[in-house]
């Protein structure tokens, strides 16, 4: 029986993991590591992606090592954020799709991210952004962002969202709470923000709030308002955050993930070990280490420990793997089989489409700066 607990722990904290890795193909002892830890997860970055057979091949590889059903998970926004320029055209950034003012156009980035996603295996895309577009930020989120109105992040925000679904891709919205008021990178830095709460509620939070039931992951960000929270503690490991806000107030029922762990804004505040163990006492599904595998192995073994130690932390981790896999049982974008490997057809058609909708979305922005100068 005490093997059989200490199994289940394995299996429910490996849910609770999304792990990205070196390398352009599953190796020998990348094959080893996906066995072992069973994660949740993975997740690929450019350092992964060199040509478009073998990126189908690393994520089916992916796919076939992990024994459930996986998040195979990429960053594709457009523009700054597009992994895939390389391997099919560079799309247009967030922010030039919103210049066309044209909602049809903002389902049909989402459409478009998601064809290219699917192409290669993925079935996961951390977009939107939903963090406003505020000049604080603007040296740091540069083209990310959709407007500094929250009702018109909502309006692109939804439609995308949309797009994505449409193309068999789960959506993320991020970064919860909000980084518009962060003059830092949270990849090297914490942000400390001073903001009233009323105004929060009303700007930052707002489209948290609009899509409560339309976003299926949140991800929370590695940022500091000490007004808020009492402290400087990043909102990844903050339970006033987490629980109290996002779960609580704001309603929300799908998945948190705290951003990758290995970003300096949260290493400020924590080692790499406690900020997992923090992130899921704050009441997050799931926390992404996205680099060194080592560091994977010393967060999973972190929270592992803590869960076999402690059964309040233990009755955490299995509420958030019964999230997870419920989840993953209701998501049709997980369950599809994986498309063929992507022919020099397939790609073609890509590309002509990538390089369409840029047209489409030049135009239709030339157009719409022309009404307004009228």
């Amino acid at each position: 029986m005490a093997q059989k607990t200490t199994t289940d722990l394995q299996r429910q904290v490996g849910q609770m993991l999304i792990m990205g890795f070196d390398g352009l193909e599953v190796s020998a002892r990348l094959r080893t590591m996906l066995s072992s830890l069973q994660p949740g997860g993975v997740i690929l970055f450019r350092r992964n992606i060199e040509d478009p057979g073998q990126t189908y091949n690393l994520v089916l590889g992916c796919r076939k090592a992990i024994a459930t059903p996986a998040f195979l998970c990429v960053d594709l926004e457009g523009g700054t954020v597009d992994r895939f320029r390389d391997l099919v055209a560079p799309a247009p950034s967030v922010q030039e799709v919103t210049g066309t003012r044209n909602r049809r156009l903002f389902r049909k980035h989402g459409q478009l991210l998601g064809r290219e996603c699917r192409a290669f295996g993925f079935n996961t895309d951390f977009a939107p952004v939903l963090d406003l577009g505020l000049e604080p930020s603007r040296k740091v989120l540069t083209m990310r962002t959709a407007s500094a109105n929250p009702k018109e992040v909502v309006i692109y925000a939804r439609e995308l969202l949309k797009g994505l679904k449409d193309a068999g891709i789960l959506g993320c919205g991020k970064h919860f709470p909000g980084l518009g008021e962060a003059g830092l990178d949270t990849h090297q830095s914490l942000p400390q923000i001073k903001k009233p709460w009323k105004r929060l509620w009303e700007e930052d939070l707002y489209p948290y709030r609009t899509l409560v039931h339309e976003l299926p992951f949140v991800m929370v960000a590695h940022v500091a308002y000490p007004g808020i929270a009492g402290n400087g503690t990043p909102a990844s490991i903050s339970k006033r955050w987490i629980t109290d806000i996002l779960r609580r107030k704001i309603g929300y029922k799908g998945l948190v993930t705290a951003d990758d762990l290995e970003m300096g804004g949260v290493q400020a505040a924590a080692s790499i070990e406690d900020a997992a163990v923090r992130t899921v006492r704050a009441g997050s599904d799931i926390f992404l280490v996205c680099h060194n595998e080592e560091l994977v192995w010393r967060c999973y073994e972190a929270v592992l420990k803590s869960a076999e130690k402690d059964r309040r932390f233990a009755e955490l981790v299995k509420t958030a793997a019964k999230r997870i896999v419920a989840v993953k049982k209701r998501s049709k974008e997980l369950s599809v089989r994986p498309p063929r490997r992507p022919d020099q057809k397939t790609l073609d058609q890509l590309r002509r489409a990538v390089w369409e909708f840029g047209e489409e979305v030049r135009l239709d922005a030339e157009a719409a700066r022309a009404s307004t100068q009228v």
